[in-house]
């Protein structure tokens, strides 16, 4: 008897930490979203669905959705396609590739909040590095962080940034994987460095392409460090995504239903992501044997 539980008293710590600290949360906040309650009442009024119908009903949830959906649609293309092309030069094993690797994956392990503080200085109109660059060149000082139109961007070009290095790492490990074989009979075949690139390398790294987008795309419905920081949402809401329009509601607002009620969206949303991901990519990835 004790033979058969002893796999199951190995795994059990780790079920525990799983339970406590992503079951129970969920369970907790799916029961929230049908409560109306301010953190300090100990009154938690039963209201159904109300929580849901009155942010299904707000514009802000709409806007923060459509900036949301239009952040992930730029960014993780840009980031996926970078870090590809990047990583196809610093596959080979020479010191100067393997020192660029680290340069490149040092920002995915700093701090968010130092990130964000220091390109804050970088596109500050009145005296960011990135004006005194654009300036003398006749090109004005614009208002990065406070136009709508280009806040959104920014915001997109620091989360690139930040998180490009991760990528390019996993996309070295696949690239890696690659045989060699294939690679010399593209050669003796004549294949131009495109046509190998296009017929070979993209065809057999896309199970690291499939893993990674969908990180990323988890990751961009996810960002709030660099928005409360850099822009708190603004400049008109151009970039208040969906958890700092979360964090709003339930940590400035101490309205807990509908802030549990946003977070059981957004998790129904990245889970029918992933499926739809699953049915049309993930049935195109072929993994070798």
């Amino acid at each position: 008897m004790l033979r058969k539980l002893t796999p199951y008293l190995f795994v059990a710590p780790l079920m525990i930490f799983i339970a406590v600290f992503t079951y129970i949360p969920i369970l907790t906040s799916l029961n929230l979203s049908v409560r109306e309650w301010n953190f300090l009442s100990s009154n938690m009024p039963f209201v159904g669905l109300r929580n849901y119908e009155q942010l299904l009903l707000s514009r802000d949830f709409w806007n923060s959705l459509r900036v949301t959906t239009l952040f992930a649609v730029f960014s993780v293309p840009l980031r996926l396609g970078a870090a590809l092309v990047i990583a196809n030069y610093l596959v080979r094993e020479t010191l100067s590739s393997r020192l660029l690797r680290g340069a490149l994956f040092l920002p995915s392990v700093t701090s968010t909040v130092s990130i964000a503080v220091v390109f804050s200085w970088v596109f500050s109109t009145d005296y960011g590095m990135m004006n005194a660059l654009l300036e003398p060149l006749g090109l004005g000082r614009p208002q990065w962080l406070q136009d709508p139109h280009l806040a959104l961007w920014v915001l997109i070009f620091v989360n690139t940034w930040k998180q490009i290095g991760y990528d390019i790492v996993i996309y070295i490990a696949g690239l890696q994987a690659i045989p060699q074989e294939l690679y010399d009979a593209a050669s003796v075949d004549g294949g131009r460095r495109w046509h190998v690139f296009r017929r070979v390398t993209l065809p057999l790294v896309m199970p690291t392409t499939y893993f990674l987008l969908i990180i990323s795309v988890i990751e961009a419905f996810q960002v709030f460090t660099i928005v409360n920081v850099m822009t708190h949402g603004g400049p008109a809401g151009a970039t208040d995504m969906l958890v700092n329009l979360l964090y709003e509601i339930g940590f400035v607002l101490f309205d807990i239903g509908r802030g549990s009620a946003l977070a059981v969206i957004l998790f129904v949303l990245l889970v029918a992501l992933a499926i739809v991901k699953s049915r049309i990519i993930g049935s195109k990835v072929h993994y070798e044997a």
